[in-house]
């Protein structure tokens, strides 16, 4: 196979993966919105979740992310748990001023 067409698979790959992406930002950040608004339903839908999980005794492992975050350093799990204060402190301070 040559290169030139090789080039032009990953070239014809970059821009289905660009149509894709413009796809899914609407409906991500639509969600991302409502998270942002409602941040006890997703701690509420995340815990419910977990629990349903560990009924059916199915390893973390295998939802897609969890083996990452469970592999990530203690500080990289501190970090993600202030920053996770923080917005909801801000979203708190933006409800109370509205």
């Amino acid at each position: 196979m040559s290169l030139f067409r090789q080039i032009g698979k990953v070239k014809a790959a970059q821009a289905r993966v660009a149509v894709h992406r413009a796809e899914l930002a609407t409906p991500a950040a639509a969600l991302l919105v409502r998270g942002r608004q409602h941040p006890w339903l997703m701690l509420g839908a995340a815990g419910g979740t977990g629990f349903v999980l560990g009924s059916l005794d199915a390893s973390p492992l295998r939802v897609p992310g969890v083996g990452m975050l469970l592999r990530s350093g203690v500080a990289d799990l501190v970090a993600q748990g202030v920053r996770l204060f923080a917005e909801l402190g801000e979203a708190t301070a933006d409800d109370a001023s509205a």
